[in-house]
Parts: structure tokens; C-alpha cells; sequence
């Protein structure tokens, strides 16, 4: 079994980790940081986030750039509060359960989860030492991806990738428990430990034909996710709808919007939908795992979307946007390292309700 696994990984370059497939062009991001003279050329990127939201911006710099209305009802939790005073905040942003808890500061889907009691909340607020928001749960069925980059001193930008979403779950059939059926899910076959431990209270209960469990509510592929392209759905209206966001602020040039919505086509006008996130020069660009391409087509994209970052980054330093120091981007670095690394671990026990 061990070997046929490891033949399984050897041949899908997807499964790697996901730093793997940036070996190969490493030299190219050298080049650039030689030609800007800092390794964070990437910073002037998206100017008004932090490091260009390449990692460690919080989401509340975020959303209060996005035009109102167009992201979910959100609150920002301090941590150590007394749990009373959390739930006279979420009583008084008029949520009810179930809603969306998730760091303020993360990346990859690590302790985003869904709350749908009190003594859920009051678990996962004790756990979690950093900042967190509370968020309605959108019911929108739909998730889309969209990687949009604009050149700051041109009016129209490119979406250079389009992709639908769908977390992970799994379907009863009346005879396998949740844990029997977690076994046979291709999207999570590298990650079974984590997973079994997450679900470790409901993996000997038998799910009734049709019943549907979500092993996360994250779409991230770290988390299981699937990813579908659905480059064909491009359009004048979806570009036009992708400029709007980008000129709201005037400061968002490179990255990619996590949105649900009805349907693309309510999308296109303008309605039914919410950005769950911006993330700037820091996102990664998931369409490569969504078409099925070769490696090399994947590098090739990475590449392209590489000097996009570049060439945006380049212009706005020309125009006055300053690249952080080496120092302040050094120890922003290590200390967003430090905070994934531990979300991470709470992440592979905590449960997910």
C-alpha cells in the first residue's frame, strides 16, 4: 500500500507540497529580487495591504476595502474576553446560529469553522489565542475563484482564472459509517490522520442513504477541496464586475476573490453573491489544479502570473510606493510563520462540528 501511494504522489504532481512545483522556477523569483534590490519586491503589489497581502494581513484590512454590502455581516473577537461578553457582541450584531468563526489572521482554512451552538463558540473561543471574526454563514450553493491582476495605470484588468469550488464531504448509503467512507474520499487521502482525529466523535455513526457530512466547511485543497475550472464563463460582464471591485479602493492590482453566489450568471449581474475574501500577492493561483494540466503548463502559468506581480510592483514603486525594509519584512515574516504553524496544530485536533 505504502509503495502505491508513493507511486500515486511520484505521478500527480498535485499531491506534492505545495512548495514543490516552485523549485524548478525559483531562479526566476531570484532574478526578480535582484532587479528590485529587496527579496520583497512583491509588497507595492496591492499597496493598502499588509505586505501586499502576501502573508500575514489581517482580514479586517481587508473587507473594510471591499465596497459595502458585498461580504458578509462580519464582527472582529478579541481573545480572553469573558464568553459572556462575546455573546452580548454576537447578540448585539443580530447573528444567529449557525454562523462562520475563522482567525483574523490565517490562511488555508486552518480553524475556520462552523458554529452552531454556544458551547461550540464558547469551546472554539477558548481555544484560539489571536483575534477571530464571527461571520453569517452564506447559503448561497455556489463557490467561485477568480485571479484578477490590473496594471496600475491601465482602466481594465484580466481575470486570467476561473474556478468553482466544493469542500469536502462525504454521502451516506444506509450501510458505511462516516469513517469507512472517509477512507474511499480521494480528496483527503493524504490527509486521513488529520482528518480522523477532526472527526474522531462521529466516525462510527452509519450516515442514512442521501445524507450528506461535510468533513470541512473550507473549500481550500488543504482542507479536501475540489476545484473545477470554469475559464469558459469569462465574459465582458465578469471582467467588468472584476474592474469594479479593483477601482473601489483604487489599491487592489493582483490576487484572487473568493465569492459565493447563487450562480455565475447572478454573478455577471451583479447580485446574489459575497466576496469571502480578497487575497493579494500572497494567493495561490488554484486554477492550476483545476484544469488538469501538466506540470510544466502549471509552472508556465505560475510564471506569468509571477512577472504580472512584478511588472504592477515595479510601476507602483515608480510611483512613489516604497518596498518594505529588509527587517520590518523579515520579523513580519517569521511572525506570520509562527501564527500558521500554530493554527495549524490547533487545526489537526480541534474538531469540526
Amino acid at each position: 500500500m505504502k509503495i502505491r501511494e508513493s507511486l500515486f504522489r511520484l505521478t500527480h504532481w498535485e499531491t506534492w507540497h505545495h512548495h514543490a512545483k516552485y523549485i524548478p522556477i525559483a531562479p526566476v523569483w531570484v532574478w526578480y529580487i535582484i532587479r528590485s534590490g529587496t527579496p520583497w519586491f512583491f509588497t507595492p503589489s496591492n499597496p493598502t495591504l499588509t505586505f501586499g497581502g502576501f502573508e500575514g494581513e489581517g482580514k479586517k484590512e481587508m473587507y473594510e476595502q471591499l465596497p459595502p454590502g458585498s461580504y458578509p455581516n462580519t464582527i472582529y473577537i478579541q481573545p480572553g474576553i469573558p464568553f459572556s461578553e462575546v455573546e452580548n457582541q454576537v447578540d448585539a450584531a443580530g447573528f444567529q446560529y449557525p454562523f462562520i468563526v475563522k482567525p483574523n489572521v490565517g490562511m488555508m482554512g486552518f480553524m475556520f469553522r462552523k458554529i452552531s451552538n454556544a458551547a461550540q463558540l464558547k469551546h472554539y473561543h477558548e481555544t484560539l489565542p489571536i483575534e477571530y471574526l464571527v461571520q453569517d454563514l452564506v447559503d448561497y450553493d455556489l463557490e467561485v475563484s477568480a485571479f484578477y491582476f490590473r496594471m496600475p495605470d491601465q482602466q481594465k484588468g484580466i481575470i486570467s482564472g476561473f474556478l468553482k469550488k466544493e469542500p469536502a464531504f462525504i454521502v451516506g448509503n444506509g450501510n458505511q459509517t462516516v469513517g469507512e467512507l472517509m477512507q474511499i474520499h480521494e480528496g483527503i487521502r493524504f490527509k486521513m490522520d488529520e482528518m480522523q482525529a477532526r472527526h474522531a466523535a462521529n466516525l462510527k455513526i452509519v450516515l442514512a442513504a442521501g445524507e450528506k457530512y461535510y468533513l470541512s466547511h473550507a473549500s481550500n485543497r488543504s482542507q479536501g477541496g475540489k476545484l473545477v475550472g470554469i475559464d469558459h464563463e469569462i465574459d465582458a460582464r465578469l471582467q467588468e464586475l472584476f474592474d469594479g471591485f479593483s477601482h473601489y479602493n483604487g489599491k487592489f492590482y493582483y490576487g484572487r476573490y473568493d465569492i459565493k453566489c447563487k450562480s455565475v450568471e447572478d454573478l455577471k449581474a451583479g447580485k446574489n453573491f459575497s466576496i469571502l475574501e480578497f487575497n493579494g500577492a500572497g494567493a495561490g493561483t488554484q486554477h492550476v489544479y483545476a484544469n488538469n494540466y501538466s506540470l510544466w503548463k502549471a509552472m508556465s502559468i505560475i510564471l506569468t502570473h509571477w512577472k504580472m506581480m512584478f511588472r504592477i510592483s515595479r510601476q507602483n514603486y515608480k510611483n512613489g510606493v516604497a518596498y518594505w525594509n529588509f527587517t520590518k519584512g523579515w520579523k513580519h515574516l517569521k511572525a506570520a510563520k509562527r501564527n500558521l504553524m500554530m493554527l495549524k496544530k490547533l487545526d489537526a485536533s480541534f474538531p469540526s462540528y
